[in-house]
């Protein structure tokens, strides 16, 4: 080999091990998932996707929620780190992959329940980012559903729209605590005024937001609340919540109602509520707030 040949050939493998050496930096590592356990058999599993809950029985573990598929061995570890039961059931609190990507590999091994509008969403692919693969629940109800397992009861109820049009609170009445799903969201500084995000393309309602979360506070006893994402908080901390909620929409209807455009609407969500400029609340809610707060 010539001296020309052999520059050329150490330039070609100089180039395959940096574009290599990049690739393997830029490879996103397997999301660190996290056990807290809220009370004596109930564990929420945080880190990456929506918050889990796992109730632990002597007959099997009832989860609320999945997470994205990436996620499975990740929470299948982090169940056996707490009991060696498998997962019977599973609540799917909404469609969002976030919370419902990992039903492909938990079925068929377990039954997965929802609401019928949340699993007609993954049917219509309401979710235009997300993966084509999601499967949706076998068994799906209207308005509640209870499964008993192990002396314990898991029940799941639709109250009406929110942050889609299927979401479910999940409700563990020996415990007195509620899985709200994205229905709260985002709880690490309430005082702030955290603000929900509206998938109005699945349905949701930033109008109905408030009266449904109202349902919730009505129809059950609860100390604890696990939200869809952030730390588990309080009975107090979903009433301020609902009450910010009900801030937000005063405000933003009053701007809407000024004559403001959806540009002008977006950037005053983006300098009062921290929202990104484009971020999933800007793509999902500002369209449908226009035209919901006229």
């Amino acid at each position: 080999m010539n001296r020309t040949a052999l520059a050329r050939a150490s330039t070609g493998v100089l180039f395959f091990l940096l574009a290599w050496l990049a690739w393997t930096q830029n490879q996103t590592a397997p999301a660190q998932l996290k056990v807290n356990q809220v009370l004596d058999n109930l564990y929420e599993i945080e880190g990456d996707g929506g918050n889990v809950a796992a109730r632990v029985t002597d007959e099997g573990v009832i989860l609320v929620d999945d997470k994205y598929e990436r996620d499975h061995h990740a929470i299948v570890a982090a169940l056996k780190s707490v009991t060696s039961k498998p997962v019977k059931y599973i609540f799917s609190t909404h469609y969002h992959e976030d919370h419902s990507g990992g039903n492909a590999s938990f079925l068929p091994g377990s039954e997965i329940i929802s609401t019928r509008n949340a699993r007609m969403s993954i049917l219509d692919h309401k979710q235009l980012d997300a993966s084509p693969n999601i499967l949706p629940a076998p068994v799906v109800f209207t308005e509640e559903a209870s499964v008993f397992l192990g002396g314990a009861e898991v029940r799941a109820h639709y109250f009406g729209r929110g942050h889609t049009n299927g979401d479910a609170v999940i409700y563990f009445p020996d415990l007195k605590v509620v899985h709200m799903g994205d229905l709260m969201a985002d709880t690490s500084d309430l005082r702030m005024g955290t603000s929900p995000t509206v998938d109005y393309n699945g349905g949701g309602s930033l109008l109905e937001y408030p009266k449904t979360i109202d349902q919730v506070l009505a129809a059950y006893d609860f100390d604890t609340v696990i939200p869809g994402h952030g730390p588990v908080t309080n009975r107090r901390g979903l009433e301020t919540y609902r009450d910010n909620v009900v801030k937000l929409i005063a405000r933003a209807q009053a701007f809407v109602r000024q004559g403001h455009s959806q540009d002008e609407l977006a950037w005053f969500m983006q300098t009062e509520y921290r929202w990104a400029p484009k971020g999933l609340p800007q793509q999902w809610s500002v369209p449908g707030m226009m035209k919901e707060l006229k």
